[in-house]
C-alpha cells in the first residue's frame, strides 16, 4: 500500500483507543476537564452503566461559542501553550485529545455558556463529524453528553462487560476525584436513580465525613493523619492502622499535586514502613497527597496519565518511608485512648514514659507489692526473659492514690480514687487461661496477648541497641566469586561506600565478575550472594536499600519470639501492670512483630449493648 495521510476521523477513532478503554475513560476525562474549569459541583448521570449514555454537567467556567469547534480538534487546548506550560503543568488535562477521541465513537455533544455570553451554544457530532453550532438554554457552565459508546467500532463495543462491571469502575473513579478534590461536590446518578453525593468539604470536620462516605467508617475511624514536609516535599492525607489492614490492596489513594496516580517508588516506600508491623498477605490502606514543584514531576508519560516520573525518585522514595515510618511507630498500645495527662511541673506522663524514665513526681510515697520494691527509677522483673519496668507507681502518686500492699486491692484503690484518670492501658486485673491479660480501664476491659506484646517490647529493644553498635563485617575465610551484569559491576567498582556500609566487602574482579569478601556479622548463615544481589537491584534501581536491615530485623524478630514470656507462664499482677505499661512506651506496641493485634477494647458502652442493659 502506499503511504498517505490518514483521514481525520480515522486519526481521532485511533487516538480514542489510547485514551477510550471503557464508560470509565470517558467520565474521567470529562471530570477532570470540569475540575481544571473551576466547578465547583459535577453531575455525573449514566444509563446502563454508561454504555447507553454518559452525561457529564458542571458550573464551571464554560466555553465561548467561537472555541466550541476548536476543542472538537485533536491537540487544542487551553491549558498550556509551550514546553514551559508542560513542564511546570499543574492542570488535570493538557494533551487535548479527550473531546476529538470520545466523539469519534460516539453520539456525542457538547452544550456550553460562558458567564458573559446572552445564551450558550451546542454542537453535535455524527460519525465524527461536528455539525453546525445551534444556539441552547443552559446555565453558566457546560454539558457533555456521550451517546453509545462505540457504536461506530463494534469491535470496540464487544469488549465492554456487563452493565454492573462498567458502573462499578466509574464508582470507583469518582470515589478517586472525590478524594482528591473535597472541596468540589461530586454527584453520581444511574438508570435515572441517585447513587453517590460527595458534599464539599470546606473543614476537618467535612474531610472526615467525604473520607467516611468513600471509604467507610471502618476507615475513617482507624487510621493516622499524616502531615509532613521537608526537602520541598509536603505529604499529608490518612494511613490505615496495621489491623485495619485488607486482604487486597483496594484502597490504596496517592496523588501528586491533585493528580491520581500509580507510583512504584511509592509502593516499594509504602510497603518497607509497613514491613514491621503488617500480617503476611496483608495490605495497608491509605489515602496520601503528596505536593511537589511541577517542574520537578514529568506527568506526560503514561497516554491516560496514570503515572509519572520523578526527576529525584530516591528523594521521593526516602522523603515518604521516613514519613510513614515514624507515623506509624508512634502507634502505641493504647495511645488512642489516652489523654493528655500532666504533672504538676507540666511535664506529660506519656512523655515521662516514652522517655523511659520509669518516672515518679516528688514527693511520691514508695510503693511494695509482695516481696517486690518499686522506687523512683523503677525497677526491672527479672522473672520476665526481657526486663520491663512497672510504671503503676508513677499514676498512682500523681494522682493521689499510694497502692495498697495487696496488689489487687491497689488497683481498686487506684481505679476509686482517680475517678477514670488511669493508664490507656489500665491496670492487670487477672490472667486468663495463663495467655491473655485482663485490665480495667476508665471507662471497660483491655484484654493483651502477653506473648504478642512482650514480643514486640522485646523486638524493639533489641533494634534500638543493634543500631547502636552499628554493622559489624565478617570476613570470609574463603571469599565468594559472583557472576553479574557489567552494568552491575561498574555500579558496584564506582560505590564501594555504599556496600561498606551495609557491611558488604566487595571487589571486582573482572568485567562481569565480583569478589564477597565479608558480610554483616548479624546475617552469618544468610544466602549471602542472593542477598547482595537483592540489595544490588535496590541501589541500581532506587538508589537506597533496606535489605540488610530487613534481614537483620528478621533474625531479631525470632531472637524475641524465643525470648518472649509464654503461654501459661503464670504471671503475677505487678508483673502484668509492668508489661502494661511498657506496652505504653513502646513504638508499634499495638502489633505484634508479625503484624498480629496485640491489644482490643470493650467499652462500657459496648459491654451495656452486649447484655441489653438500659434498654
Amino acid at each position: 500500500m502506499p503511504i498517505r495521510a490518514l483521514p481525520e476521523v480515522l486519526i481521532n477513532q485511533i487516538a480514542a483507543g489510547e485514551v477510550v478503554e471503557r464508560p470509565a475513560s470517558v467520565v474521567k476525562e470529562l471530570v477532570e476537564n470540569a475540575l481544571d474549569a473551576g466547578a465547583m459541583r459535577v453531575d455525573v448521570e449514566l444509563e446502563e452503566g454508561g454504555i447507553r449514555l454518559i452525561r457529564v454537567r458542571d458550573d464551571g467556567a464554560g466555553i465561548q461559542a467561537d472555541e466550541l469547534a476548536l476543542a472538537l480538534t485533536r491537540h487544542a487546548t487551553s491549558k498550556i501553550a509551550s514546553l514551559d506550560d508542560l513542564e511546570g503543568v499543574l492542570s488535570l488535562g493538557f494533551r487535548g485529545e479527550a473531546l476529538p477521541s470520545i466523539a469519534a465513537v460516539s453520539r456525542f455533544a457538547l452544550t456550553s455558556r460562558t458567564e458573559q455570553a446572552e445564551h450558550a451554544t451546542r454542537v453535535l457530532v455524527e460519525d465524527g463529524r461536528a455539525q453546525p453550532a445551534q444556539p441552547a438554554q443552559h446555565p453558566v457552565g457546560t454539558t457533555v453528553e456521550v451517546r453509545d459508546l462505540f457504536y461506530s467500532v463494534p469491535a470496540r463495543r464487544r469488549f465492554l462487560r456487563a452493565e454492573r462491571t462498567e458502573f462499578a469502575h466509574v464508582d470507583e473513579l469518582l470515589r478517586t476525584l472525590a478524594l482528591a478534590h473535597m472541596r468540589r461536590e461530586l454527584r453520581l446518578t444511574h438508570n435515572g436513580k441517585a447513587v453517590r453525593s460527595y458534599r464539599a468539604a470546606v473543614d476537618m470536620g467535612g474531610r472526615q465525613r467525604r473520607l467516611a462516605d468513600a471509604l467507610g467508617e471502618a476507615f475513617s475511624s482507624q487510621c493516622l493523619v499524616v502531615e509532613h514536609e521537608s526537602a520541598g516535599l509536603h505529604l499529608t492525607g490518612w494511613i490505615g492502622l496495621p489491623t485495619a489492614s485488607r486482604s487486597q490492596a483496594d484502597q490504596q489513594y496517592f496523588y501528586v499535586n491533585g493528580r491520581a496516580v500509580r507510583d512504584r517508588v511509592v509502593t516499594h516506600a509504602v510497603r518497607q514502613a509497613y514491613a514491621d508491623v503488617l500480617f503476611h498477605g496483608r495490605h495497608p490502606a491509605f489515602v496520601l497527597y503528596l505536593d511537589i514543584d511541577p517542574r520537578r514531576v514529568d506527568v506526560n508519560v503514561h497516554p491516560a496519565k496514570h503515572e509519572v516520573r520523578f526527576r529525584d525518585g530516591r528523594l521521593v522514595h526516602d522523603f515518604m518511608f521516613r514519613s510513614l515510618h515514624e507515623a506509624l511507630a508512634q502507634t502505641r498500645a493504647g495511645a488512642s485512648l489516652a489523654s493528655p495527662l500532666v504533672d504538676a511541673a507540666g511535664v506529660s506522663v506519656a512523655t515521662a514514659v516514652a522517655e523511659g524514665a520509669g518516672w515518679v513526681p516528688a514527693g511520691a510515697a514508695q510503693a511494695t507489692f509482695g516481696a517486690a520494691s518499686y522506687w523512683r527509677g523503677g525497677s526491672p522483673q527479672s522473672s520476665l526473659a526481657l526486663p520491663v519496668r512497672e510504671q503503676m507507681a508513677t499514676y498512682a502518686a500523681l494522682y493521689g492514690a499510694a497502692p495498697a500492699a495487696n496488689p489487687e486491692a491497689s488497683n481498686a484503690a487506684v481505679t476509686a480514687a482517680t475517678s477514670g484518670a488511669v493508664p490507656p492501658l489500665g491496670f492487670a486485673l487477672a490472667q486468663l487461661h495463663g495467655v491473655y491479660i485482663l485490665s480495667e480501664t476508665a471507662d471497660g476491659v483491655i484484654v493483651v496477648d502477653m506473648h504478642a506484646a512482650h514480643e514486640r517490647i522485646g523486638y524493639e529493644r533489641l533494634k534500638t541497641a543493634q543500631s547502636g553498635e552499628g554493622i559489624r563485617v565478617l570476613h570470609l575465610l574463603v571469599p565468594e566469586s559472583i557472576a553479574v551484569s557489567a552494568r552491575e559491576a561498574d555500579f558496584v567498582e564506582a560505590n564501594p561506600p555504599a556496600f561498606a556500609e551495609l557491611g558488604f566487602e566487595l571487589q571486582r574482579v573482572a568485567p562481569t565478575q565480583i569478589s564477597l569478601r565479608g558480610i554483616p556479622a548479624l546475617l552469618e548463615g544468610v544466602d549471602a550472594r542472593q542477598l547482595l544481589l537483592d540489595v544490588l537491584a535496590d541501589l541500581i534501581e532506587l538508589g537506597s536499600t533496606r535489605r540488610v536491615e530487613e534481614q537483620r530485623n528478621e533474625l531479631l524478630s525470632t531472637m524475641a519470639c524465643h525470648a518472649a514470656v509464654r503461654a501459661n507462664r503464670r504471671l503475677s499482677i505487678p508483673e502484668m501492670n509492668a508489661l502494661l505499661r511498657d506496652m505504653e512506651a513502646t513504638e508499634r506496641s499495638g502489633q505484634c512483630n508479625h503484624g498480629r493485634p496485640t491489644w482490643t477494647r470493650l467499652s462500657m458502652a459496648e459491654l451495656d449493648r452486649l447484655f441489653l442493659r438500659g434498654r
